[in-house]
């Protein structure tokens, strides 16, 4: 089974589209060890599952040049959640929705805490993810000098459970930034190529962006940014993919790539 996928880009590009949270598979090894029923772990993955952000990430890759390089982590964040703090720094483990889960959104026992199967799970899953895209940064620097990483997820229209900060604006688009990775000129071309769609936030409802523990907060020649779409733009209530919208995100998102691309110059 594969656990991620890294589709290659132009050499010249620094540019990585990220798709943490696309995925609904959950290997049945980890399934039986989850407390749910197959009803609730439906609407589970229903409601935390980014869908068909691959998808929209596709379209952006296949209509630029140079093309960027991808990584797409093909397992659920039921499995483990890379783009959460392994350690105390996560603020959503009080929720239980840390690097590994241990409950659902609607704060239910997911599985149960267990320290050895939290490790394991770090071990076989969470290290060997964050190791691939920190190894893939070290290629774009190596390679251009920079990496620019944009972090490509979606949201609901209404706060879940298990939101920190649920009264925060809920635009069509989240731009996610953080004060060290995230220069103001990044934050523009986010703004510029996502302009058709009208109604744009900075980090709300949700804040930061994806950087590689290894280089965070150390090394400036990683910039990321955040894309979160509000899910209803581009789907319909039956979960259907509305093709044409994907299509046109697709288009936007690959407008972000172009600018990231060039740079602030």
């Amino acid at each position: 089974m594969n656990t991620r996928t890294l589709i290659a880009g132009d050499t010249s590009s620094p540019v990585i589209l990220h798709v943490p949270h696309a995925s609904r598979v959950i290997p049945p090894e980890i399934r039986s060890s989850l407390t749910v029923t197959d009803d609730q772990l439906a609407a589970e993955l229903d409601e935390i599952t980014d869908a068909h952000t691959d998808v929209i990430a596709q379209h952006a890759a296949q209509s630029v040049t140079p093309r960027p390089w991808t990584l797409r982590n093909d397992l659920s964040r039921l499995v483990i959640d890379p783009e959460r703090f392994p350690d105390e720094r996560e603020e959503l483990n009080v929720v239980g929705r840390g690097a590994v889960y241990t409950r659902t959104c609607n704060g239910e026992v997911l599985r149960n805490a267990d320290s050895a199967v939290r490790d394991a799970l770090l071990d076989n899953y969470f290290h060997p993810y964050a190791a691939a895209l920190s190894d893939l940064v070290t290629d774009r620097i190596a390679a251009t000098g920079r990496a620019v990483i944009i972090d490509v997820h979606s949201y609901p229209t209404l706060p879940s459970a298990y939101e920190l900060h649920p009264d925060g604006q809920r635009p069509a688009l989240c731009i996610g930034t953080d004060p060290n990775h995230t220069p103001p000129w990044l934050i523009e071309a986010a703004s510029a190529a996502f302009s058709p769609l009208g109604d744009i936030d900075t980090d709300s409802p949700f804040e930061g962006t994806y950087v590689p523990l290894d280089r965070y907060r150390t090394d400036l020649r990683t910039a990321s940014v955040m894309i979160e779409l509000r899910r209803d733009c581009y789907i319909e209530e039956t979960g259907q993919l509305v093709d044409i919208a994907a299509e046109n995100l697709g288009a936007m998102l690959g407008r972000l790539v172009e600018a990231a691309d060039r740079g602030s110059r």
